[in-house]
């Protein structure tokens, strides 16, 4: 699933001003037959119809790329009630789709009555009713405009998972995850030098013969189940959900702050049944003492794609290197 075409939320003074320069060019430009009353009547229907025509494609656009609740699969469901306020999601939209009836409502409801109307001044004060009935009904779901384009700029950022064997890197925050998906599958995923730079799940993939993996990238965790933050629960989503196996990186420099003992802690505590395959970072900064009294079985990057790619061939019981 792909979040990327999300079309822009464009706010209520935006609508109406877009829609208001349309009616007053067209409604300039057009030339129009009859008599004085019948081309009143034209001209002012023909603004309401321009200002109906501009705005309600644009939030029916808003809804269709938004993508359907009822097409997600469970993870994506799961990530939403993870990253968003879900309830106020489902209702933004729901106020998008009643603005848009409304609207509909609205403009054959005042054509109707400028079509009948005899006065000239009433036209035109007909006309003023409408557009300020229309500028207050935006005004009244303004805040919901507000609040979807936070979401698309949220849901943007959300992996477009495919149908694959996937593998989720795991571990505590700046200890080489990002670095290791970036070695293994060539991706370009930011780096830095602080806890949390991964705020989000990302996605690279690795081929090997014919076999295609894909290769999940988590933020790191804490290891405090019971009080994980939005991000830390991607990151337990991920492992839960999509992966078929885990990579658990361990820093043995300790430089991203969290103890080996601590780090040993997580690795026992993932209680996930899943291969779990273990992955040294920064060895550059570690002493021969420290890799010697290591006891978990570990594989370099090249190994871990082997091994990965073995996990496909063979029987999917788990097992726990």
């Amino acid at each position: 699933m792909n979040f990327q075409n999300i079309a822009p939320i464009e706010t209520n003074k935006q609508l109406l001003n877009l829609a208001f320069a349309k009616a007053r060019v067209k409604g300039k430009s057009k030339k129009l037959k009859g008599n004085w009353l019948q081309i009143i009547r034209q001209k002012e229907a023909l603004k309401l119809d321009i200002v109906k025509d501009t705005i309600v494609p644009r939030l029916d656009k808003v809804l269709k790329s938004f993508p359907a609740t009822a097409d997600l699969s469970d993870f994506y469901t799961k990530l939403m009630n993870l990253t968003l306020d879900y309830p106020n999601y489902k209702k933004s939209l729901g106020a998008v789709n009643w603005a848009m009836g409304k609207i509909r409502l609205l403009h054959k409801s005042y054509v109707s009555k400028i079509i009948k109307c005899k006065d000239r001044e009433a036209i035109k004060d007909l006309s003023k009713q409408f557009y300020g009935r229309l500028s207050s009904l935006l005004k009244q779901v303004s805040p919901n405009f507000v609040y979807l384009e936070k979401c698309r700029r949220i849901m943007k950022n959300y992996p477009d998972i495919k149908e694959l064997f996937t593998v989720c890197i795991y571990g505590f925050p700046n200890v080489g995850k990002t670095t290791l998906l970036n070695k293994l599958t060539g991706t370009r995923a930011q780096v830095a030098a602080y806890a949390f730079t991964t705020k989000s799940v990302n996605a690279g993939y690795f081929k090997v013969g014919d076999k295609k993996i894909q290769v999940l990238d988590v933020p790191g965790t804490l290891a405090r189940k019971e009080k994980m933050n939005a991000i830390e629960l991607q990151a337990d989503l991920v492992a839960k959900e999509l992966a078929d196996s885990i990579i658990y990186v361990f820093d043995l420099s300790e430089q991203g702050g969290f103890s080996i003992k601590k780090q040993e802690q997580l690795l026992q505590n993932l209680g996930l049944k899943k291969k779990v395959l273990v992955y040294l970072s920064k060895l550059d900064l570690v002493g021969p003492e420290v890799l010697a009294g290591f006891k978990e079985k570990y594989y370099s990057s090249e190994e871990i794609k082997e091994k990965i790619v073995s996990f496909v061939k063979i029987d999917p019981e788990p097992v726990v290197d």
